[in-house]
């Protein structure tokens, strides 16, 4: 078990990726804030934990509030006494041209997708210097390394996110804290599968966003809860300051689309 005896904190762990990240967590033996706005959803996932039979408590936190994460942070050390882990993971993405957004709709993307991890880390490097280290990772997206079309203050929060990476790390690295990001692709998550349910034709979405992924597949939790278990664990304790991504391919070229590949030849028969 790869996470034996630490504590780890999983903001935006309700579901999708943060969900499957906490479930990983459990299962590599971490004890596991569930952290989420979504007290059912948040609930359920600790239930899932305690199924597999690890160990997680659930507490409300609105990352985008400052006296909510600091709570966060108390209530982690006030059961399990430390914090080892904590996965700035809570965020979401709007579908807005700059000119059609309000100042209101731009601060709030930002709170819970950048200012989070601000107030995440206030809190947690004491903690963590005291004990001697720790590894702090941060939800980042492929959007942070590229542009996106209809996406702009989602791309400038993840963008913000990679680079705010980088620099925590250059200034915790002497305390022995490590500091990265995950970025992932396309992601089977239920805020995906709302995009395409309310697409005008899903069936030909779904084929168009698959095109582009040479491994030919969405990407799921599990795929990212494996990768985040290698960066917050001592396996990678050599890194820091990375932007890890986990995309199937997609960004690996600057055009593809497997409508293009040559077809395969029919087998033939004995």
């Amino acid at each position: 078990m790869r996470l034996k005896g630490k504590v780890a904190i999983v903001t935006g762990s309700a579901q999708g990726i943060g969900r499957g990240c906490a479930i990983q967590f459990a299962k590599e033996g971490a004890k596991v804030t569930v952290a989420d706005v979504q007290v059912e959803q948040g609930q359920e996932t600790v239930r899932l934990i305690k199924g597999l039979g690890g160990e997680a408590n659930f507490v409300l936190t609105d990352v985008s509030k400052e006296d909510h994460v600091r709570k966060m942070v108390e209530a982690t050390v006030e059961r399990w006494g430390r914090v080892d882990v904590l996965f700035n993971n809570a965020g979401y993405s709007m579908v807005k041209l700059v000119e059609d957004t309000t100042e209101a709709e731009w601060d709030h993307l930002f709170a819970v997708n950048l200012k989070s991890i601000f107030f995440g880390v206030k809190y947690v490097v004491p903690i963590m210097r005291k004990q001697g280290g720790g590894s702090i990772l941060n939800m980042g997206s492929i959007s942070g390394l590229t542009g996106q079309m209809l996406t702009p203050g989602y791309v400038a929060t993840k963008g913000g996110v990679v680079m705010l990476t980088k620099s925590l790390a250059l200034d915790y690295g002497c305390d022995n804290i490590r500091v990265n990001c995950l970025c992932p692709g396309i992601t089977d998550t239920p805020a995906l599968r709302r995009h395409i349910n309310t697409s005008a034709d899903p069936e030909a979405l779904t084929r168009e966003r698959l095109s582009r992924v040479p491994l030919g597949r969405f990407l799921t939790p599990e795929d990212m809860g494996k990768a985040a278990v290698y960066l917050v664990s001592d396996e990678s304790d050599g890194i820091t300051g990375i932007a890890h991504v986990v995309d199937g391919g997609l960004l690996a070229a600057a055009e593809y689309s497997s409508t293009w590949l040559p077809k395969k030849p029919e087998g033939k028969e004995q």
